[in-house]
């Protein structure tokens, strides 16, 4: 049965937890779907490697580049391998096509076994995580659509058209390589180009300040 806040269940946020927001809405033009998980205080050190980690894996899938045709489950490990390194995973799938004003979990792309291979012009998110019963839980997801890479065709990429800054206070830079970082910032720059200059279309500094702090190299 579907649940309603009460006084009697809600809490008070805190900066001493992590919260995990699974985020989207249904557009005209297209349908998102994008978690991001935030600390406002000071997380601990297993948070921020458990954080990282994901962020690892959901960056090496997003940059990888990969033969036309490919099935989603071949290159699905690559979202896992920063995570497994340490003895960590997670118990859900690693993406799922979404639907442009249809479903938001759209089959038949993905990453399992029974999914289609990827083509270009398919959206699927890409959302590693880790969880810890009682404790905390890490999702980042994002909506990335299939393209052509820049190199010899057939060969395919991602683009991720979320465009959302990751939290800063949980990304321990030592773990990243300098792919990753490069990544990071090119995602960055993008983020600040497009999103940046609507905000203060709508004249909203307070969001426009904070966007530009989240996205500094």
């Amino acid at each position: 049965a579907p649940r309603s806040p009460s006084n009697g269940s809600s809490r008070a946020l805190s900066v001493s937890e992590m919260y995990l927001f699974d985020t989207g809405g249904q557009y005209l033009d297209g349908t998102t779907d994008i978690t991001r998980t935030v600390h406002w205080g000071e997380p601990t050190p297993l948070q921020k490697e458990a954080y990282t980690r994901v962020l690892m894996g959901n960056i090496d899938l997003s940059r990888l580049i990969f033969p036309s045709n490919t099935a989603g489950r071949t290159v699905e490990s690559f979202a896992r391998r920063a995570l497994w390194d340490v003895g960590l995973n997670y118990g859900h799938g690693t993406g799922h096509g979404i639907g442009n004003f249809l479903s938001v979990h759209e089959w038949p792309v993905g990453f399992q076994s029974n999914n289609v291979p990827l083509e270009a012009g398919m959206f699927t998110s890409i959302e590693p995580g880790y969880y810890r019963d009682g404790e905390f839980g890490i999702r980042i997801e994002d909506v990335a659509l299939v393209v052509e890479a820049q190199i010899e065709k057939p060969f395919l990429t991602f683009e991720v058209v979320s465009l959302v800054p990751y939290d800063r206070n949980l990304i321990d830079l030592s773990l990243l390589s300098p792919e990753q970082i490069r990544y990071l910032n090119s995602y960055y720059e993008r983020i600040r180009a497009h999103v940046g200059p609507e905000l203060r279309r709508q004249r909203l500094e307070e969001a426009y300040d904070w966007l530009q702090e989240s996205t500094k190299p």
